[in-house]
């Protein structure tokens, strides 16, 4: 027998339910979604990952690293940039990237534990 992953009844908590609604919707969670968004690309997951192990990489690096063109590499990277996921900064003909701070490289750092916990569990 399957077991019901829904409610059988319905039961509300309003003190619950308005408390919670009134604190989400003082979040600006379309730009969390975003950020997921910008990560949910793997070539974006595997830049991303290598900038928590590499803290600056150069767009050429990073293209051979996921085996990607420079201008691809270069596009994936701009995309972090503008989701506020990265930074870059120029030296001579050369730019480099690194995450933008602390907090990103805690979220891939995380997700990856969680995916490792998942397989694990799996197993």
């Amino acid at each position: 027998m399957k077991e019901a992953d829904v409610c059988e009844v319905a039961c509300v908590e309003d003190e619950k339910v308005n408390r919670l609604k009134s604190m989400i919707l003082s979040q600006n969670t379309s730009k969390v979604a975003e950020i997921f968004k910008a990560l949910s690309d793997q070539t974006r997951a595997k830049i991303a990952y290598a900038l928590t192990i590499e803290e600056e990489l150069c767009v050429c690096d990073v293209a051979n690293i996921v085996d990607a063109s420079t201008a691809t590499a270069s596009h994936h990277l701009r995309l972090l940039k503008k989701q506020g996921l990265a930074k870059f900064r120029k030296n001579g003909k050369l730019v480099y990237y690194s995450l933008d701070d602390h907090h990103v490289k805690e979220l891939i750092e995380i997700a990856l534990t969680h995916q490792m916990e998942l397989e694990e569990r799996d197993r």
